[in-house]
């Protein structure tokens, strides 16, 4: 049974892969038994941390650096991809970012900033992936969105934020059906409140007990809990599974 959920043979991708959950998914992708190549920004040295504890799992890895707004740059990654690992199987894209600011006096570029990595990016990465994936008719794909992409967190001001994680839902739901006749499998993995660096820093210690109070289960995640679903949704396990918004929030949304 537990060879459903194996990746041993796999080739994987990780985009967001020097912190928090994209650095987490990329190490547990690994202690299923994946080769994982890790992309961030060139200036993400923390790259080498994951790159390291892959590593020492005895599977092979790659540290790769660009932008997720640049095609260029994700297209020369696959290249690397395919020649140092091999042929490309699976695919994890987490990197984004967030920030706040009230509607009416966000500026543009601002707005700008957050739908350029957070969806731009994403859309950019699965078409480089699934132009590696696809002519060989397998493959599988799994974008991060967030419960922000179908809710409206109170008390933070993020339309960019939430509208980019809308998107990312309904472009994972788009690609699915546009590739699934040819082999490719696309969902979403939509997370709750999560212990990420970005919610670690002292400044937000007193909006985490918020956090954990409106959380069902009385407390946010933590990045180890965003693997399981990962390795599900790319694994044999879910070979039926594709289009699909899997939401992992505690049961936030049922309140």
């Amino acid at each position: 049974m537990m060879k459903l959920f194996s990746l041993e043979g796999d080739v994987a991708f990780v985009t967001g892969a020097a912190s928090g959950i994209g650095q987490r998914i990329a190490i547990g992708l690994a202690e299923a038994g994946a080769d994982v190549a890790l992309f961030d920004l060139p200036s993400s040295t923390a790259i080498n941390d994951t790159l390291r504890a892959i590593e020492s799992l005895g599977r092979r890895s790659i540290a790769l650096g660009g932008d997720v707004t640049s095609g260029a740059d994700l297209e020369r990654a696959m290249a690397r991809v395919e020649s140092d690992l091999g042929p490309l199987t699976c695919a994890v894209n987490c990197a984004g970012i967030a920030n706040a600011n009230p509607a009416e006096e966000m500026p543009l570029f601002q707005w700008q900033k957050v739908i350029d990595i957070n969806l731009t990016g994403v859309f950019l990465s699965c078409q480089a992936e699934a132009r590696a994936m696809l002519p060989r008719r397998r493959g599988s794909i799994v974008n991060i969105a967030s419960m922000s992409g179908s809710i409206v967190n109170r008390g933070l001001l993020q339309a960019h934020y939430n509208t980019s994680k809308a998107g990312v839902v309904h472009l994972s739901k788009s690609l699915a059906m546009e590739w699934a006749e040819r082999g490719l499998r696309v969902n979403a993995i939509s997370p709750g409140y999560t212990l990420t660096p970005m919610n670690l820093r002292p400044e937000v210690a007193e909006q985490r007990k918020v956090f954990e109070a409106e959380t069902p289960l009385q407390r946010m995640a933590t990045v180890d809990e965003m693997v399981g679903p990962a390795i599900f949704l790319l694994s044999r396990a879910a070979s039926f599974v594709t289009g699909v918004d899997l939401l992992v929030d505690g049961g936030f949304e049922c309140w």
